[in-house]
């Protein structure tokens, strides 16, 4: 049994000292192998991580392997990738898998005449050019009605109602007395027959001042016989937009009795911004639509635009007026009011997407090939509905970002972004000389107050801030990263850069330690709150 036992464990041995000389030769051959991996063997060293980055673009970085709130892999930066030109200082560096991951999309600026489309809302109101309305030169009583509600159509000529007045008839009468005497002295003729036509051309005067057809007053000369009423007719095709006359009832002089409107041409009155009454003519053409024919388009024309301002929505009026033959269009309604502009002149352009907006400065991310991008200060111009006019930062032929997803299209990250533009820098990163920051943020010198590695936080009594405008104070910032923090301790003199990551929020993006550490006197803090 023993002597078994023997044989086992020398075969064993055997086993392990054969496997160990494999090892030992299958290592030496692929040492000798000429597509051995240099970076693992004695031909090259392997790459050096510097840092971790954040993969949106923020100012933040880790030496050690990390992820972000959104679950995202820092992205890590080598050392043969760092940027030795001084050409590409303030641009951002992307891989192009993440480029297409981020959605990141360009297109070049170009030459556009940017033509518009001015939006405003409307109401429709009658064409006061056809408005007409019906009323009575002398007074008398409602005799009969022959339109009796408001909303008829009438064609024109069409009776609407009769009166009777005394004073009409009266009038009637020596109409036909003098016209009979007229009559009567022709043959006599010398001063009786002259003052008789006299009084027979007053008479009938009197009769068309007040509105009597010539059809009544040709009955009445041939009859001699006047007429107890008179008939009120018409004078336009169109609908009784008011109706007061009322059966029996007696009017004055001058009282209105009825209103008609033609509604085949009305008008619509639009409010325009003041910012845009510059772009608009007289003559101009408009579309106009309204919510009770969704699927039509009215076209008018822009005949009048008001002189005055409305103070208290700053528009200005304009009225425009088209067609309703089938009489769809009705007072009141309301309408959706379309412009056409035609740009000014030619200009280099870029899409509206294009321009990330600060609020005090506008800015557009410069595509420069092979995953680095540049942000640039623009001024613009003039805006169309898809693209706006550069007018100064960027050439004709320029390629800019127009989708990068959440890497700049993020507002509440805008600020932080915009920082992050600079390229990366590591912990102990360089700060701008004194008076100027290195990228789009801010920088100062001070004392470190206190430190709190929990939160990520410090609190230093800085001097004035040339870039905000502020005074020598004490306040409260976060720290980009926690490497940041070796570089900060209480009672030591600092050079720092930082940005507003979010309103309020003051984030630290870089440290320098200055010589000298005592503690300054602390200022009091007129930026609480702050």
């Amino acid at each position: 049994m023993k002597q078994g036992s023997a044989r086992v464990i020398g075969f064993v041995a055997l086993l392990a000292v054969a496997a160990g000389a494999g090892y030992w030769l299958g290592g030496r051959g692929a040492a000798s192998s000429p597509d051995a991996n240099p970076a693992a063997g004695e031909a090259g060293e392997p790459r050096k991580i510097l840092y971790y980055r954040n993969p949106m673009g923020l100012p933040d970085t880790s030496p050690v392997p990390k992820k972000d709130a959104m679950g995202m892999d820092y992205t890590p930066v080598y050392a043969d990738e760092q940027e030795t030109d001084p050409a590409a200082a303030g641009q951002i560096r992307i891989s192009t898998e993440k480029v297409q991951k981020l959605g990141v999309r360009s297109e070049a600026a170009q030459q556009r005449r940017l033509d518009r489309t001015l939006r405003a809302a409307g109401r429709i109101v009658p064409n006061e050019g056809r408005q007409f309305t019906i009323t009575a030169k002398f007074e008398g009583y409602v005799e009969r009605l022959h339109v009796n509600v408001n909303g008829q159509p009438v064609a024109k000529g069409q009776p609407l109602f009769e009166v009777y007045s005394p004073e009409l008839v009266s009038a009637q009468r020596e109409y036909a007395i003098a016209a009979q005497g007229v009559a009567a002295l022709e043959e006599a003729g010398g001063e009786a027959q002259a003052g008789m036509r006299e009084l027979a051309a007053a008479s009938l005067q009197r009769l068309r001042n007040w509105d009597i057809s010539a059809e009544q007053v040709r009955e009445l000369a041939a009859s001699g016989a006047s007429r107890r009423t008179m008939t009120f007719r018409s004078p336009v095709a169109g609908i009784v937009t008011e109706k007061k006359a009322q059966q029996g009832m007696r009017f004055t002089p001058g009282e209105t009795l009825y209103q008609v409107a033609d509604l085949s041409s009305v008008w619509v009155i639009a409010e325009v911004f003041e910012q845009d009454i510059g772009l608009l003519r007289t003559g101009s053409h408009a579309k106009i639509r309204v919510n009770a024919y969704p699927e039509k388009v009215f076209h008018g024309v822009v005949s009048y635009i008001y002189p005055t301002l409305e103070a208290a929505t700053r528009t200005v009026a304009l009225r425009i007026e088209l067609a309703n033959p089938d009489l769809l269009l009705k007072p009141a309604m309301f309408a959706q009011v379309e412009l056409p502009v035609a740009g000014r002149s030619m200009g280099v352009s870029v899409p509206l997407s294009a321009v990330i907006d600060s609020g005090k400065r506008q800015i557009v991310l410069i595509e420069l090939g092979e995953g680095r991008f540049a942000p640039r200060e623009v001024k613009l111009g003039a805006r169309s509905d898809d693209y706006v006019e550069v007018l100064d930062g960027v050439r004709d032929g320029e390629r800019v970002v127009v989708a990068a997803n959440f890497l700049i299209d993020a507002e509440s990250n805008l600020k932080a972004a915009i920082g992050g533009l600079a390229p990366a820098s590591t912990a102990a990163a360089a700060v701008a000389p004194p008076g100027k920051a290195a990228g789009p943020g801010h920088r100062a010198e001070g004392t470190v107050i206190r430190v709190d590695a929990g939160t990520g936080t410090v609190e230093l009594a800085h001097g004035p801030v040339d870039s905000l405008k502020w005074p020598a104070m004490s306040m409260p910032f976060k720290v980009a990263n926690d490497s940041l923090l070796t570089a900060l301790a209480p009672g030591g003199r600092v050079a720092f850069e930082f940005v507003e990551r979010q309103p309020g929020e003051w984030v630290i993006t870089a440290v320098e330690p200055l010589a000298g550490g005592a503690t300054q006197p602390r200022p009091a803090n007129p930026h609480a709150g702050h």
